[in-house]
């Protein structure tokens, strides 16, 4: 998945300067707020695109339907095929801005839909417009809060957007074309973090657009809250999934909510653009934790917390373990030949010589080999020569994207039908983990190349022979 950041998150911009309802007056913050000269910028958390691949120059064995060689892999798990550089990012960091640019709810008008535009005319003013009927929408005016700072994310590729998201199709390939028409709203979501401890970040359908504005047309979603006030959902919504004993090695899937444009929490309604919501899950927050879920209808990010992080492995853990599980020296055990993961450094081309290769149903791992093919079972069927298992038969490679790992743990397992290898832990957890696709279904799919996964458990246990000496 792609996902596009402006490269200067949480630097000020010309909107962070103004007072939201006093175009031009400058925001000013305590000098306790601000960074002081040469230091870190306090860190909110970090946002991951699931999936973040881009297709190869080759096409792959599956896209031509036959299996003969080697050939490039197209999944650039950890950063995007030409590297991770200015609005293009695998992943994004959210800080504190040296002013503060949050805003918060104030007046409520009621007003003449034909007068809604008139009405809205100030573009320093930011608020939510509510149309109940052709002749009747409410005016939500949000006022400048200096205690939050506010990220939006979204396909508009305007500047009132931090990160811009793209749709990618289920095998991992950003979905290009004339025909490939975005499920992804322009203006998606708007993340606001408390500029002071412990930081917490909250979650809200929809964001403003270049005039300051969030418009909730007459077929959207919307109501009356019990308290008198108004709220409402997105064409295709928003929906947030927070892991259930965190995000940690015992993590277990949560349950998918959709959350609101005032940041409510609702179960998920019959399909993704139906407008009868959900109900209301009153114990439930917009808190984003350590784990937490997002999906936009077309793309979905993780949410990495300062402190979840520490946990996870590092990118020397990783290469650590790479070295240690080369170190071994497994044999293909009909070849007998050495093999070994390539670095990560070499990029992804075609599959090494030494490169491990896997039946994906047993788990047997072998060097490259041409025969066993079942072409009666499928293009890319293979029978394992140790067990005679059927099933696919794929290169290995390491997941590089560390904030995807629950733990540390050795590299023993691959997901299937895709190859990529992580802890045993971390690869139960994504497979049992249910992720949105179209307007009602889920799927389980790989984090690092976002392939749907296959198989009665989505992932196997590498089995490695070790050197005959």
């Amino acid at each position: 998945m792609v996902l596009e950041g402006n490269p200067e998150v949480g630097s000020p911009r010309t909107s962070d300067l103004q007072h939201p309802g006093n175009k031009g007056s400058c925001v000013l913050s305590s000098p306790s707020e601000e960074a002081q000269p040469g230091e870190q910028p306090i860190k909110y958390g970090e946002l991951i695109v699931l999936g973040c691949c881009e297709e190869g120059g080759e096409e792959t064995e599956a896209q031509r339907g036959e299996v003969t060689g080697p050939r490039a892999h197209s999944c650039y798990n950890g950063c995007l095929a030409s590297g991770d550089k200015g609005r293009r990012r695998s992943r994004l960091a959210l800080s504190r801005r040296p002013h503060a640019n949050g805003v918060k709810p104030d007046v409520m008008h009621h007003i003449s839909t034909p007068l809604v535009s008139k009405a809205l005319s100030n573009r320093g003013q930011h608020s939510i417009s509510y149309t109940l009927s052709r002749s009747h929408s409410v005016i939500v005016e949000y006022t400048h809060d200096s205690d939050t700072d506010m990220f939006q994310i979204g396909r508009s590729t305007e500047n009132m957007i931090d990160f811009v998201v793209t749709d990618t199709s289920p095998g991992g390939g950003a979905a290009e074309g004339p025909s490939a028409q975005s499920t992804i709203s322009r203006y998606a979501c708007r993340i606001l973090c408390d500029r002071r401890p412990p930081y917490t970040a909250r979650i809200y359908a929809a964001g403003f657009d270049a005039s300051s504005n969030i418009f909730l047309g007459e077929r959207a979603a919307k109501w009356r809250t019990p308290d008198g006030l108004m709220d409402g959902l997105t064409t295709n919504g928003v929906l947030v999934m927070h892991p259930a004993g965190g995000f940690s090695e015992d993590s277990a899937p949560g349950v998918w909510r959709e959350i609101s444009v005032c940041g409510n929490v609702y179960t998920l309604r019959d399909s993704r653009s139906a407008q009868q919501r959900g109900k209301l899950v009153e114990n439930e927050s917009n808190v984003l934790q350590d784990g937490s879920l997002i999906d936009l209808c077309g793309a979905t990010l993780l949410w990495r917390t300062p402190a979840g992080l520490l946990r996870a492995p590092t990118l020397k853990q990783l290469e650590a373990q790479r070295q240690e599980a080369n170190a071994a020296r497994p044999q293909c055990p009909v070849g007998l030949s050495t093999l070994a993961f390539p670095s990560p450094a070499r990029g992804r081309t075609a599959p090494d010589k030494q490169q491990p290769w896997v039946y994906v149903r047993c788990g047997h791992v072998h060097g490259y080999h041409g025969w066993g093919c079942r072409r009666e079972r499928g293009p890319q069927e293979r029978e394992c020569p140790l067990c005679r298992l059927v099933g696919p038969y794929v290169p290995l490679w390491l997941g590089q994207e560390a904030g995807l790992c629950l733990d540390p743990g050795p590299p023993s397992h691959a997901f299937a039908p895709c190859g990529h290898v992580c802890s045993e832990k971390t690869a139960r957890y994504w497979a049992q983990t249910p992720l949105p696709h179209g307007t009602h279904a889920f799927h389980a799919a790989c984090p690092f190349c976002g392939a749907w996964l296959t198989g009665e458990h989505g992932c196997v246990r590498l089995i490695f022979q070790g050197p005959l000496d």
